[in-house]
Order: structure tokens, then C-alpha cells, then sequence
């Protein structure tokens, strides 16, 4: 359901909180005593449910549901009922936050030696490992418990595998073992679109396995950038991305590559769901916008006298570009259904 560290896109910051970041509450002076039941206590509250939102990553979580509503009003070829939207937002939060709470836990070692992510509450001891667990395991139960009574049991089966597939399949199998972990990982971030289609339908039909396609092929471009940015803490934590295993050249040519076909993929969406002119052209104009942010950095990235350039600034302006790509693309498949053709 979260998209591999990715979709988030978000991670470009730390995944702390405001409670976070603030000063640990001061002592009155003994002069001085706080009254009973004044604001140190309300401030200990407050870090310690600021800790628990931090561990959800509602950054990423907030990328995720903009492709569900999209694709419910695609499903529905109009504006569903808002009792259904608001039940599969919900459930799809609580079913990200799950996999995103479960993925601290098992990398809280991980989390410890990144300079990105070492300040994680899970690593500062704002919550402990026990209670992460139950947490998470509380959120990813309930969201499905969720989706089996309120919204349906296609709904359901499908948030059950996008948790396993993130927090098994990614976190615990392929993370830490192959260059191509945010690939397959990435299906996990792309089951936003199946369970919204699937909680208006009942099913899935090919529109929707081609708006999974989207984002399974725009993960790679969308996260190697941060991984660029970030390879001296990945390989720090032993974790084998592909900037850490290879030159920046090779990088920057699969992210290409995967840009190319995204693009490609989000043009089939227009014959297989009967999209109108204003999806075909938002996905034609932003695509090729994104392709050229990409084609730049690949630029950067063979030209000898700016080795190492594109693993900065250049990786960063495409991460956040891919962002920007998928909104409009998902806001445009929003919008079409309403329009003539």
C-alpha cells in the first residue's frame, strides 16, 4: 500500500513530525512550579501522538490517495457516492500507515546509521519497538477488517496483499538483497489504484491494471533520484540500490528507459478507458515534459567533466519533477470523465 519508501516521494524529508523536531518541554523553576495539569503534560501528549503520525509517514500516505480518487471517479465515470470515497480513504490510510509502521520496525537498524532517517521515532526511543509492532499490526488488521464490512471484500483481499507485498516482499526479502528492490517492491505503491477501482466496482478490469502499470513504471524514476542523492547513506546501511551498485550513467539511462514506457503505458489508458482529449493531452504534455527532465540528467550524467553533478541538485529536480508528472496525470484522469469529448 506505500509505496516502497517511495511514493513518497515524500521522503525527500526525514519522516519526522513537528513534534519532532521541537525542543524537549523545560522545568518550571522551583520558584515557580507549573500548576497541576498545565502544559507539560499536554506537550508530552502531543510529541507522543506526533511520534505515532511520524511512524505512518503520512507524507507518503498523502501521495498514495491522490491516485485513489482519480481512479474511483474513472471507475465510476462520474463522481461516486462520498461515503464510499471517504470509507476507502480511510481504510487506505490505515492500511499505508500499517505497512509504513511495520517498515520502521524491521529497518529501525537501518534507520539508525541514515542520516535521513535518524530521527525516526523508532530510533530517537519516542516509541518503543513493541509498541511500533502493535501498532502497526493494529492498523493493518483494522483497515481490512475495514474494507471486508464497509466498502467489500475485493477491497479487502486487495489491501491485505499490498501490506505483505511491502512489508514481506520488500522490506524483508528484497530490500536488502538486490539493486532492483524499489522495482518489484514498487507494486506496493500502485495498489492504491486496484483497491479505489475495485471498492466502485466490485472487480478490476484492464483500465485499472494499466493505471497500475503508470505507477509501477514511474517508482524507478521517481525514486533512484532520491537514492542518488542519498547513495552515501544507503551504502553506510549496507542497502544495495542501484546508485550505490552502479555509476551514475547506468542510473540515469534505466530511469530513461522506465520514463519512456510510463509514458508510453499512460497513453494506452486512452484507448482502453475511452479517456477524452483532456487526459490525452495532460498525459502527452507531461510526459514529454518529465522525459526531458530525465534526458537532462542522463546528459549530466555521461559528460566526464561534471562527474558526480547528477547525483545532486540535477537528481533532486527529477524526483520532485516526478511528483508534479503523476499529480497532473491522476488529476487529468479526474477531470475527464466530466468533460465532452
Amino acid at each position: 500500500m506505500a509505496s516502497t519508501d517511495s511514493l513518497a516521494g515524500r521522503l525527500a524529508t526525514p519522516s519526522t513530525s513537528k513534534a519532532d523536531d521541537a525542543p524537549a518541554p523545560t522545568t518550571a523553576p522551583a520558584a515557580a512550579p507549573a500548576p497541576s495539569g498545565s502544559a507539560p503534560r499536554r506537550s508530552g501528549w502531543r510529541r507522543t501522538l506526533g511520534a505515532y503520525v511520524a511512524l505512518t509517514k503520512p507524507r507518503v500516505i498523502e501521495l498514495l490517495l491522490v491516485t485513489t480518487v482519480p481512479t474511483m471517479i474513472l471507475a465510476e465515470r462520474g463522481l461516486p457516492s462520498l461515503w464510499l470515497i471517504l470509507a476507502t480513504l480511510l481504510g487506505g490510510a490505515a492500511a499505508a500507515g500499517s505497512a509504513n509502521v511495520l517498515n520502521c520496525y524491521i529497518d529501525r537498524d537501518i534507520d539508525a546509521v541514515m542520516g535521513r532517517t535518524k530521527r525516526r521515532p523508532l530510533v530517537t526511543g519516542e516509541v518503543t519497538p513493541r509498541q511500533a509492532l502493535v501498532f502497526g499490526s493494529a492498523l493493518g488488521i483494522g483497515s481490512i477488517v475495514w474494507f471486508a464490512l464497509v466498502v467489500n471484500l475485493a477491497s479487502a483481499l486487495l489491501t491485505l496483499g499490498a501490506i505483505a507485498i511491502y512489508v514481506v516482499g520488500y522490506t524483508m526479502i528484497l530490500k536488502r538483497r538486490t539493486s532492483q528492490n524499489i522495482v518489484w517492491g514498487g507494486a506496493a505503491g500502485c495498489m492504491p489504484v486496484l483497491i479505489g477501482w475495485s471498492a466502485v466496482t466490485g472487480g478490476l478490469d484492464w483500465a485499472a491494471l494499466v493505471l497500475f502499470g503508470i505507477i509501477f513504471l514511474w517508482t524507478p524514476p521517481h525514486y533512484w533520484p532520491l537514492s542518488m542523492r542519498f547513495k552515501d547513506d544507503y551504502a553506510a546501511a549496507g542497502v544495495p540500490m542501484l546508485p550505490v551498485v552502479a555509476g551514475e550513467r547506468r542510473v540515469a539511462a534505466e530511469m530513461l528507459a522506465y520514463a519512456v514506457a510510463m509514458v508510453a503505458c499512460s497513453l494506452v489508458l486512452v484507448p482502453v478507458a475511452g479517456m477524452g482529449w483532456a487526459y490525452a493531452v495532460a498525459a502527452t504534455v507531461a510526459g514529454a515534459w518529465f522525459t526531458i527532465s530525465c534526458i537532462r540528467l542522463y546528459r549530466i550524467a555521461v559528460d566526464p567533466e561534471r562527474r558526480g553533478v547528477a547525483s545532486r541538485q540535477p537528481a533532486m529536480k527529477v524526483f520532485h519533477g516526478s511528483i508534479t508528472y503523476l499529480t497532473i496525470v491522476f488529476a487529468a484522469v479526474a477531470v475527464d470523465p466530466f468533460l465532452p469529448w
